[in-house]
């Protein structure tokens, strides 16, 4: 048995090394290449992107050595699995020709996901479907259309999460290596011998072309290649599925697949966090992020190939399924992937922290936010100057603001009549109120903080001045709404000064001497 699978993967391998440098050349004579037209393309000079020929001709000529060797080995049981075979095989070859046909002509988003659905509603009606989830749901079974739904998104994510990190050379075969190989294992230990055969093959297959793909590569993997190794992985899962225990069933293929599904939701994610389409191609993957962390190309490869054989490594671990264990690997990968996630400092990301940061702080900043609405209904209803100044320090003691000033310039009508009143504080023709937060020493020019400048407009759009205010530059976030200090708050204010003008004027006593104004300051 041992031979038969050495002798399948060195088949394999040798005629893949063979049939890529052929393609190669071909392809290059040809002028099928692909030029760096795009600043998502991080080779120089046009490469030839039909490496997927390569691995599907190798793996189909070698899975058909290994049926005709396997039929003369009654022991392996294999000729009542060549049905599963067929329902497996011709609808990869459906994907392997879409990709091909996207590698010559380009295809649109949609119409790889209407050939994929067509391919994976293939498997389910074949038999290879997902009818129950146990780790989430129990051993109930799924309705058909349920389980049609569950198989084909199973199928579309793996299928295009391998496409989605064929971004770098070696990459996606590399990673799609660590998986084929957890997956050999696991049907070894299933006793699937359709599954360890085939992945086998193709094992070899991936390994042979990965010789001319790693860094600097002479020949692209394609969609031909990446869409057809995903599509196969997804199906040969569904497939070991059927034979292996709960936990081995459900985790090990999603821990074993765990970088390209790793990359996948966090492409997904961030783009409907950023509002942008999902099909919208960009440089913010996992292994641009690390080349802007100033990594070399290979380096990149290098680290991401660790990553999938720690996935591999920890799937692994579930193949003797305990409590303990399975904690341990879902503890380790959640861990991990935080980890990671934080340290490529995805910005979108970032905005989900503030977001469950704010929610922690929501309690705060209701009652910000309550002290500004008090304060802006008590100025509607203010008839002096010194009950508007006891309502702005109420307000801003209770908020994050340092500082508060107000410089309010006095028609020259009014000038006479506030400057024969006590408690009305003005120096240099103009009316001042400052107020800073007990123990917070702010110097103009000196202190490190930001501000804003809000105009102060009556309802009647008469200008009584502005109010400036303070803050002190920190990592906590501001927790007021501003939007309630920029709206109704500067009307209110404005229109409780012009009230206090207009009172003070009728009340004052006429003189003819336009002087005599007392300089104060409040605060």
């Amino acid at each position: 048995m041992t031979v038969l699978y050495l002798g399948i993967f060195g088949f394999s391998l040798t005629l893949s090394f063979i049939l890529t440098r052929y393609v190669r050349g071909l392809a290059t004579a040809r002028g099928w290449v692909q030029a760096p037209i795009s600043e998502r393309h991080l080779h120089e000079a046009p490469l030839p992107r039909l490496g997927g020929v390569a691995i599907f001709g190798a793996f189909v000529i070698s899975l058909g050595v290994a049926v005709v060797v396997a039929s003369f080995r009654p022991e392996l049981a294999f000729g009542s699995s060549l049905r599963v075979l067929t329902t497996i095989l011709v609808p990869a070859c459906l994907v392997f020709l879409l990709g091909l046909y996207d590698d010559i002509r380009s295809v649109g988003p949609y119409v790889k996901f209407t050939v994929q659905t067509i391919a994976a509603a293939m498997l389910w009606l074949g038999g290879l479907r997902i009818v129950h989830l146990p780790v989430l749901f129990g051993f109930r079974e799924f309705p058909w259309y349920v389980g049609l739904a569950i198989t084909v998104l199973w199928v579309l994510g793996i299928t295009n999460a391998f496409n989605l990190i064929d971004g770098l050379d070696g990459l996606a075969a590399g990673s799609a290596l660590f998986s084929t190989l957890v997956v050999f294992v696991v049907a070894l230990l299933s006793h699937a011998s359709l599954v360890a055969l085939t992945t086998i093959a193709l094992s070899g297959a991936v390994l042979g072309f990965l010789r001319f793909n790693f860094n600097p590569a002479t020949i692209f993997l394609g969609d031909s290649g990446s869409l057809f190794i995903g599509f196969l992985l997804s199906a040969l899962a569904l497939e070991g599925a059927q034979k292996a225990p709960t936990v081995i069933a459900v985790a090990i293929p999603v821990v074993s697949f765990g970088l390209p599904i790793l990359e996948t939701s966090i492409s997904v994610l961030r783009r409907l966090i950023s509002g942008r389409p999902v099909f919208t191609a960009d440089r913010e993957h996992i292994h641009h992020k690390l080349l802007q962390l100033g990594l070399s190309h290979r380096q990149v490869v290098i680290v991401l190939y660790a990553v999938s054989a720690l996935f591999a490594l920890l799937s692994l671990f579930l193949l003797w399924p305990t409590g303990s264990s399975l904690g341990l690997v879902l503890a380790v990968v959640g861990t991990g992937v935080w980890l990671g996630v934080q340290h490529l400092g995805y910005p979108e990301f970032g905005e989900i922290r503030r977001v469950a940061q704010r929610t922690l702080d929501q309690r705060q900043i209701v009652i910000n936010n309550l002290a500004i609405r008090r304060a802006t209904a008590e100025l509607r209803v203010a008839r002096d100057y010194q009950q508007i100044c006891r309502i702005l320090v109420a307000a801003f003691s209770a908020n994050d603001f340092d500082a508060i000033e107000i410089n309010v310039k006095p028609s020259l009508s009014e000038y006479q009549s506030l400057g024969e009143l006590e408690g009305i504080p003005f120096s240099d023709g103009e009316v001042h109120f400052r107020w800073s937060r007990p123990g917070t020493l702010l110097l103009p020019g000196a202190s490190r903080t930001w501000g804003l400048t809000l105009d102060l407009l009556t309802s009647a759009d008469l200008r009584r001045g502005a109010m400036h205010v303070q803050r002190r530059y920190h990592d906590r976030p501001l927790q007021l709404d501003v939007n309630l200090l920029i709206s109704e708050f500067p009307t209110a204010l404005a229109d409780a000064l012009d009230r206090v003008f207009v009172s003070a004027m009728a009340m004052a006593p006429k003189t003819s001497d336009g002087q005599g104004l007392v300089e104060a300051q409040a605060g």
